[in-house]
């Protein structure tokens, strides 16, 4: 039997990005989709409890069925492992992501939201992202990476409780440079609200921010992705501080 690929992400179904994974995703094995119908960018690991969620299908054919949903992208996965996957996947796929979430963008994006969902649940994840927001981003020089991760996913298995964060530099494939396993650079956004006025002269609020990340190491996602690496990150849902817990143990029992 081959296995199952459950693929999902947060630009919405209609992406280029989750259409370039679904046709890689089909060479190794059945795939199921379940992409927001909107896009849920920035929308981490939220869920939708306060309505209920509709499910519309696209495509339903041996060994590809597609739908789409009103909900969150990790609404999209807990549906689909419940009511639409016919057997458990053997890998959740999310992406490919339409922009980086490398560092610190870990902790906003769905993208990733999806991907720590189905490690929650027992399951193999990886996300992919290409550095590139373009809605008609060129996926052609991601695709041999997406596609040799995937493989080696699928053949060796991952980590129990672990999932992939993967980010693709913006550049053709012959000018990328392997795969580096890497951790999260330390960075962060210098965020700042500029304030607008509609026609009735009524106040709005718009995010802006820049991106700060200053000399990361050669050893971190941002080093390699500046210079021509693919980076792959290991996460894993427990956001415990382990080195922290005899220190913090010590504080408390005093107090």
């Amino acid at each position: 039997m081959k296995p199952l690929i459950l693929i999902t992400n947060d630009d919405g179904y209609l992406a280029k990005g989750i259409r370039t994974l679904t046709e890689i995703a089909c060479e190794f094995g059945d795939v199921v989709v379940m992409a927001p119908e909107r896009n849920a960018s920035g929308t981490s690991h939220s869920i939708t409890s306060a309505r209920p969620l509709r499910v519309h299908t696209l495509v339903e054919k041996e060994g590809l069925a597609a739908h789409y949903c009103d909900g969150t992208p990790v609404d999209c996965v807990k549906l689909a492992v419940e009511y639409f996957c016919p057997r458990p996947p053997a890998l959740v796929l999310s992406g490919i992501n339409h922009g980086s979430n490398s560092s610190i963008n870990v902790l906003y994006s769905g993208t990733m939201g999806a991907v720590i969902e189905a490690t929650a649940l027992g399951l193999h994840a990886i996300g992919f992202s290409l550095l590139n927001h373009n809605p008609e981003a060129d996926f052609s020089g991601a695709a041999p990476s997406v596609r040799q991760i995937i493989a080696t996913a699928l053949e060796r298995g991952l980590p129990a409780d672990v999932s992939l964060n993967v980010n693709i530099p913006r550049l053709p494939a012959d000018q990328i440079k392997g795969l580096r396993v890497c951790h999260e650079a330390s960075a962060k956004w210098l965020d700042s609200f500029e304030k607008r006025f509609d026609p009735l002269g009524r106040p709005y609020w718009w995010l802006t921010g820049k991106f700060q990340c200053e000399n990361p190491p050669d050893t971190s996602d941002e080093w390699a992705l500046a210079n021509g690496y693919v980076s792959i990150v290991p996460i894993h849902p427990d956001f415990t501080h382990y080195p922290s817990l005899e220190t913090l143990t010590n504080t408390f029992s005093h107090v």
